[in-house]
């Protein structure tokens, strides 16, 4: 009998992540749809969105000009906790995958790569915006 009900906590509570992972990869969606629209309104064409390699994937390929920017879309709560989800091992599977992109599309060659970040918080804004609005913060990770 215990172990029925211990079987049934433990259904329920991955239930319960399944459910919070398909609303954090919602969100997720609609910060990167805002951070795309940001960047058109910035002169960038949109070349890809969500791109695979086998080193990870790229949220989003822009450029504009000479410049290819490998952009990292990061929704959270506040700005200090969007910063800090970018950690060193992100940034290194990024770099890779940036290397692969290069080597697969000689068209691209003659561009300049670049890492941005893209942070998106809740807005401030009147009426529950939603999502608010996106800071783009080129070159994100610059020595």
């Amino acid at each position: 009998m215990e172990r029925k009900r211990r079987g049934g906590i433990r259904a329920r509570k991955t239930l319960e992540r399944q459910v919070r992972g398909k609303a954090s990869h919602a969100r997720g969606l609609r910060a990167e749809a805002l951070a795309a629209l940001l960047l058109r309104l910035k002169g960038y064409r949109i070349l890809e969105r969500r791109l695979k390699t086998r080193a990870g994937e790229i949220d989003i390929l822009a450029r504009r000009g000479r410049t290819l920017a490998i952009v990292e879309v990061k929704a959270r709560t506040g700005e200090g906790a969007a910063r800090e989800a970018l950690r060193p091992h992100q940034q290194a599977r990024l770099w890779r995958a940036g290397e692969q992109l290069f080597a697969l599309r000689p068209d691209l060659a003659g561009c300049d790569m670049r890492f941005d970040l893209v942070l998106v918080t809740p807005s401030p804004l009147p009426f529950g915006f939603p999502g608010g609005w996106p800071r783009h913060l080129p070159d994100a990770w610059r020595d």
